[in-house]
This record gives C-alpha cells, structure tokens and sequence, in this order.
C-alpha cells in the first residue's frame, strides 16, 4: 500500500513523471496534452484534501443558510422579495453573457429591455392613458405566445434528438442539441421574467387605473357603454360602419374589451372586475392556453427564478467567503 502511495506521487498513477516546465502545450497531440494538464491540477492540488473537504463544507452551509433566508424572505415580505428576484433574473443573465460575449443574447436582451422598459414606463404614469393597459397587455401577451412557442419548440428539437431524427435532416446531433437547448432557454427564460414585468405593470396599472381607488370603492362613475380598462367606448353593433371590437360580458354585468379584459385577468393574473373587484370566473370565461396545472408550472416557474436569479448569488458569497478564508 505504502509502495502504490509512493508512485502516486512520484508520477502520474504510476508513470514516470514528466517534466512539466517549460513544456510547449500546443505542440503536443491531444491525448498527450490532456494527460500533462491533468498531472499539473495533481501537482497544483497535492495535499489539498482537507482544503477540499472545508470548501465543501462552506458551500454546503451557505446553500442552506441560504434557502432559509430566501424562504423567510419570500413569506414575510413578498413584494420586496418578488422585486430583488425579477432584478436579478434582468440582469445576471446578461452580465454573465456580456463576460463570455455571447453576443446573440446580449442583442435580445437588448430589444426586450427597450420596450419592456418603456411599457412599463407607461403603466406606472399618473394619471393613466387610455391606451396603455392594452398596449402593456398586446406586448406581453406577444412575449407570452413567442416563449411559449419557443420553449415547445426547443423541447421537440431535444426529443427529435434524443430519438435521432435530427439525421432525417442532415444535421449533427450536437447542432440539434444546442440549438434545442438554446431555444428551450429563451423560451423559459423570456416567459418567467415577462410573466413577472407583466405582473408589475397590472399592480401599479391597478393602482392608478382610475376607477377604484385603494379603499377598494369606485373613485368615478362607469357609464354603461365604457370599458373599465382602457376607458374608450365599447361600441354596440348599431349600423354596418360601426367600429366593431368584440366584447365580453362578466358575471357581475360590467362590459369590457375582450383585448383590454383578457389582458387584465390573464397576463395580469388579476381574477377580479377590474371595475367592481367582484371575483372573475376565468375557467368558465377564458377556456384557452392559459389553463395550466397552475401548482407544478408555478414551481417550475420559481425553480427558473431561484436558478437564474439566486445561484450565481449564492455561488459568489461561497466564493467570497472561501477567498475570504484563504482557500484558493
């Protein structure tokens, strides 16, 4: 045993050692490359063990220290919680990208962030235009169906793969994989952090819309032919040159837009009149894509967040720390 431990540390599993200085890398085959690089990690971490073993702890203890933070966090203050989350998901993807120059991304960041910005500038001004809450729920609906697009189609092109048929159409099983995976990301990615602008625009359009005010009672009256949510006309079928928009009665008799109404419950996720606060019965109204076993795609959704947004966190306060400590 003590002979076996001896020519571990002589060479490399028992090989002669190399003499790694001044070795010219790029000029060794690859096989030969591969095994210089891994007798230097043996060199550079010899003896490390215990090292390793504290790191492991710390990383170990911050993961869990973390969760119970984030977990107080989330049930005591969930607004403020919601808030850090969704800033963190906006920009750690991309400082991460713009470090790697993955570029492609850093380009839709980009146009997603200029309109998005200047939607959600719209839906916090006082007092609210008309228009806003239909153009903040046309683009965020947009957003939704091309995620939701993205991400199936990402998931076929993985399955297509597993499966093979990428050969059907000449393409390399890696080329497929990541281009699956690629558009699986954006699709998840895009969905989870418009589902939430989506939902800070609707809690401050909610806010400001006009119609009721924070005691909950109507701060104005709502004439019969008005729509709540965008306060334009909802124009009844009276002659062939009337401006036509399909609109949609709820049970508490109030009439809205369809656009303006399925906005507002749906990407909005607000289940109530937006005139009466009455609850809205969104399954028997809007049977549509939006139905969604609503428990497992919420946590679905929150894995995403917590992944996206709070493991590069949680991973720097590790790093920190171990630097902290002297563990390099």
């Amino acid at each position: 045993m003590a002979n076996h431990h001896h020519d571990h540390v002589d060479g490399w599993h028992g090989e002669k050692p190399i003499n790694l200085s001044g070795i010219d890398l790029s000029k060794l085959s690859e096989k030969e490359r591969w095994r210089v690089e891994h007798q230097m990690l043996h060199e550079k971490h010899k003896g490390h063990e215990s090292m390793h073993a504290e790191m492991a702890l710390i990383l170990l203890v911050t993961l869990i220290v973390a969760q119970i933070v984030l977990v107080q966090w989330k049930t005591r203050h969930f607004k403020s919680y919601q808030r850090a989350t969704l800033l963190g998901m906006w920009l750690i993807p991309v400082i991460i990208c713009a470090k790697f120059a993955w570029w492609r991304f850093c380009g839709f960041w980009m146009l997603f962030s200029i309109i998005t910005g200047f939607v959600t500038f719209k839906a916090s001004r006082k007092p609210l235009s008309g228009s806003t809450p239909r153009w903040v729920y046309k683009w965020f609906l947009l957003l939704y169906k091309l995620s939701y697009a993205s991400g199936i189609a990402g998931y076929l092109v993985i399955m297509f793969t597993i499966f093979g048929l990428n050969m059907l159409v000449l393409v390399k099983p890696q080329t497929a994989m990541d281009f699956g995976l690629l558009l699986l990301f954006y699709g998840l990615y895009f969905g989870v952090v418009s589902r939430d602008f989506a939902e800070v625009c609707a809690d401050t359009m909610a806010a400001h819309i006009g119609y009721y005010s924070s005691t909950g009672l109507p701060a104005k009256h709502l004439d019969s032919n008005m729509c709540a949510v965008c306060g334009n006309e909802i124009f009844m079928i009276s002659n062939d040159n009337a401006v036509i928009e399909k609109s949609i009665k709820l049970n508490c008799g109030h009439v809205f837009h369809e656009f303006c109404i399925r906005g507002w419950c749906i990407v909005g996720k607000k289940q109530t009149c937006p005139y009466c606060k009455e609850k809205v019965d969104l399954k028997r109204m809007f049977p549509g894509p939006w139905e969604r076993p609503h428990v497992m795609y919420g946590n679905l959704l929150d894995w995403i967040r917590y992944l996206v947004a709070w493991q590069p966190v949680i991973i720097g306060i590790v790093q920190v720390i171990n630097w902290g400590l002297g563990l390099e």
